[in-house]
């Protein structure tokens, strides 16, 4: 009679033979129906022109990729074959996954650039200006090699006396990245530098790779420090460069983009002190000119102005005499008028207003002009009229005219002293 063999049973002895015999397998494709849930596990399926397998690459496993998977690209694979028995299908669980054609590091680099260029951290508005002249540069790179030397080199070279401060790090291999971001991070928290330079020599794609890695461009964009990428040749762009404030093409040239040679600072300003002298030149006498033509519009407007004051205290002079006259006069019939009937008391009112009068008109003459000319001033003119204020505005043989309080003096300029 033949075994009869239940279908977990056929399903478990088949995953047996089948663990047994491809228990390492290396299979090339092209992924299909990828997919990454919640848990973090990797489902997809690989297939060429004939045949499709299911694939599984379970969390531990995947978190160690580079890349994401996806849709379309050729991949080999390294894994075991076994049966998941639920479904009664053969599927292959992955270890690892390696890119045919374009690299998996080529393609991380790119999945990455595009991820962070849609979050905008390569936004130029985003990007912090340089310090001119920075007195505390932070350097993030080996303590050894030549990198280090070569960027202490330039700036003793180009500004001595500067001060660098070294978080040295692992600038390639396993927790390289995080080394470099946690230096970054560092400066921020202490505060103690005013600009800082991520910096290695050259190398491969894989040698590089640290710059490339998310946690490094998040700490570079995170930075309230400016930063200066000059990572490998002129030729090689890795994402810091792309993230920093400022790339440099070599270590060497961070160094001269973050410190400006002082023999030049000392040319530029020889120069700008060159200009200013010129300037200067050239504008003082425009303003001396412009000077003395306001003092000589002031003093028309003061001789003006005196002369209408002039005018003025002479008609109030004569306004308020009239006044006066034309009060005297009433006050005269009026007394008179009292007189015949109370001789006594208008004879006391007329002493007390002649008492008021007088010291009005007292007021009356200090408030005049020609008071001034009797207390032995006089007013000089020239020949135009205007009033002589300084003895430089006239020369010898100048008439002049002169005002007194009694009559006019006409006379001639014999010499003129300052």
């Amino acid at each position: 009679m033949p075994k009869i063999l239940t279908v977990s049973q056929l399903t478990r002895d088949i995953k047996e033979v089948l663990e047994n015999v491809f228990e390492t397998v290396w299979v090339e494709g092209e992924v299909s129906n990828f997919s990454r849930p919640a848990s973090g596990h990797l489902y997809f399926s690989l297939k060429d022109e004939a045949a499709t397998v299911r694939c599984v690459m379970f969390r531990s496993a995947a978190v160690r990729l580079k890349f994401e998977p996806k849709d379309g690209i050729k991949v080999l694979v390294a894994g075991r074959v076994s049966v998941y028995e639920k479904g009664g299908q053969y599927q292959v669980y992955v270890n690892t996954i390696e890119c045919r054609g374009q690299g998996a590091l080529q393609l991380a680099f790119e999945q990455l650039k595009k991820k962070l260029a849609a979050e905008g951290l390569f936004d130029e508005r985003r990007k912090k200006a340089l310090p001119f002249l920075p007195e505390r540069i932070g350097i993030v790179t080996s303590a050894t090699g030549a990198v280090i030397r070569d960027i202490l080199h330039v700036l003793a070279r180009r500004f001595p006396g500067f001060h660098a401060i070294l978080n040295p790090v692992r600038v390639q291999g396993e927790g390289a990245a995080e080394e470099i971001a946690a230096a970054v991070v560092d400066f921020n928290r202490l505060q103690n530098v005013d600009v800082i330079i991520v910096a290695r020599g050259g190398g491969s794609l894989e040698d590089l790779w640290a710059f490339n890695e998310e946690a490094v461009a998040r700490a570079i964009s995170a930075s309230a420090i400016p930063v200066i990428s000059a990572v490998g040749h002129e030729t090689d762009y890795t994402i810091a460069d792309f993230v920093a404030d400022r790339r440099a093409p070599t270590p060497s040239a961070a160094a001269e983009i973050v410190m400006p040679a002082r023999i030049e600072l000392l040319a530029r300003i020889q120069a700008n002190l060159r200009y200013l002298r010129q300037a200067l030149a050239d504008v003082v006498p425009q303003y001396a000119q412009r000077v003395d033509d306001l003092a000589e519009e002031l003093t028309r407007a003061l001789e003006r102005r005196l002369s209408l004051e002039v005018q003025r205290a002479e008609g109030l002079a004569q306004e308020l005499a009239r006044a006066m006259d034309g009060r005297l006069r009433t006050e005269s019939v009026l007394l008179d008028g009292l007189a015949q009937e109370l001789p006594r008391t208008i004879a006391n009112r007329l002493r007390t207003e002649q008492v008021r009068l007088d010291g009005l008109l007292q007021q009356l003459d200090a408030l005049s002009p020609l008071a001034v000319l009797r207390r032995g001033y006089s007013l000089t003119t020239d020949a135009d009229g205007r009033v002589v204020m300084r003895a430089k505005d006239v020369g010898p043989g100048e008439r002049l005219t002169t005002r007194l309080a009694e009559g006019h003096l006409t006379s001639e300029v014999l010499e003129v002293r300052d």
